[in-house]
């Protein structure tokens, strides 16, 4: 391995999937230890340049709690107005390489038999590692970051090449673009040594080795990696799930993915309330069984049944993304934040159980019934929920399609025009979400007290 600089960080503190990281796992021993105080891990914790010490609850004592640490960092990172970093700066210490590695892979493996695959959990964590991986590599020093990045890439890439497929996501978030990346037979060039190979001899006026520096940017590179990373995490959560199925997972492992369905949930509720409207003179309304007191003239029209001609629409278009939303998540248009339906309803229970059950019923009670004839918009109605082209909801689909938000008023008057009938309850309002949430709250209101 190439000597290191002081502040250089160990290739498996970048990638713990990597060989490194792999040898590190084999030499650690025994699992039930993870429970144990640990001196070196609260010594390396303590003496982080920035790390607050101030509450000696801050510091992790054994690597159990270092996951649940790592996991708390990423639900405050993404939730919390008021994060602070200073709680967590031992997580960017390269001295902390070895117990991070190990905390990965005890994480992945807890994750993998307690969750599924597309679940909240999973993509919290797999998401936070990606973005740990870039604020890792900000703090290495730029020449020693170059190196880095080098040897992370010469190991993560496949078949000596890393092909332009392997990169969609991250195209398609917007935080690549195509146009940023050097493309040759579709391969993607990063590396110094393979862009003289290919395109050495194209440059007669100017330096090849100034060229490469012009064209491919450390940022790029960083950003590759970090979603390559991520995508490598995938894949092990996966493989370790499938094998879960062969093998006897270790107590310990258990005991952590155990901890971890309660944790995360708890963490979440701190920052994530659902409540429906931004506190005006309606109050707010918190998620919770649907009242059909409470449904605006439009939905109780589409729930007693359409008739033929605007039945696609009122059920797919408009009773589903009502429906999901007044249940699950009814503050959406207060609210900034992109969700899911797990993220509300991780097991899916609500949304097979009273969800669904309500659309389906609307279905039939449609003029003929709407599936008899149309048999496909039971896909439709998935599909509308964000689980893809498939006949049932399935957390491992969720994400394959957009949760669509519901109508405005706008567009039902063109729309489904014979269903717009207003009455005083839609006076003021611009969504039947918003109707429904005015009068749930004001029927709460007038509802009496326990």
């Amino acid at each position: 391995m190439k000597s290191r600089v002081k502040n250089m960080a160990e290739v498996s503190f970048i990638n713990p999937l990597s060989d490194e990281g792999r040898s590190i796992i084999r030499e650690y021993g025994d699992l039930n230890q993870i429970f144990d105080v640990d001196e070196s891990l609260i010594d390396i914790c303590t003496h982080t340049l920035n790390q607050r010490i101030s509450d000696d609850a801050l510091i992790p004592k054994s690597y159990a709690e270092l996951a649940m640490k790592r996991i708390q960092w990423a639900i405050e990172k993404k939730n919390n107005k008021n994060f602070t970093q200073a709680e967590f700066e031992y997580l960017a210490n390269g001295d902390l390489f070895k117990q991070d590695v190990v905390t990965f892979h005890i994480l992945c493996q807890a994750i993998a038999i307690q969750f599924n695959t597309g679940s909240r959990e999973t993509r919290l964590f797999i998401e936070s590692q990606g973005t740990l991986i870039l604020e890792r590599l900000a703090k290495i020093p730029p020449m020693a970051r170059a190196d880095i990045i080098d040897e992370v890439l010469d190991e993560i890439k496949t078949d000596g090449a890393i092909h332009w497929k392997s990169l969609r996501d991250i195209v398609a978030s917007k935080k690549l673009k195509l146009t940023d990346l050097l493309i040759d037979d579709g391969d993607i060039i990063l590396q110094q040594e393979d862009f003289l190979y290919r395109f050495g001899d194209e440059f007669t006026d100017r330096s090849p080795e100034r060229m490469y520096n012009i064209l491919i940017g450390d940022s790029v590179k960083e950003q590759i990696i970090s979603r390559l990373i991520m995508q490598k995490t995938e894949e092990y959560i996966n493989r370790i799930k499938e094998m879960s199925q062969r093998i006897e997972i270790h107590p310990a492992i258990i005991k952590i993915g155990e901890d971890l369905k309660e944790f995360i949930p708890e963490e979440i509720s701190k920052y994530n309330q659902y409540y429906a409207g931004s506190g005006g003179i309606y109050g707010s309304v918190q998620a919770g069984k649907l009242n059909p007191d409470a449904f605006p003239p439009c939905i109780k029209a589409t729930v007693e049944g359409v008739s033929s001609g605007g039945r696609n629409d009122a059920i797919v278009l408009l009773l589903t993304s009502f429906a999901s939303y007044a249940r699950l998540y009814p503050r959406i248009f207060a609210s900034d934040e992109t969700v899911k339906v797990s993220d509300m309803d991780p097991d899916l229970s609500i949304t097979e159980n009273e969800i669904l059950p309500l659309i389906f019923d609307a279905a039939d009670n449609c003029t003929p019934p709407l599936f008899d004839d149309q048999p496909q918009e039971k896909i439709n109605i998935i599909s509308k929920l964000g689980f893809g082209m498939h006949e049932r909801v399935d957390i491992n689909h969720e994400g394959e399609t957009k949760w669509y938000t519901p109508m405005s008023c706008e567009k039902i008057k063109i729309h489904l025009p014979n269903l717009c009938h207003p009455d005083k309850s839609c006076k003021g309002i611009n969504n039947p979400l918003s109707c429904y949430g005015r009068k749930k709250y004001q029927l709460d209101q007038e509802a009496p007290k326990e």
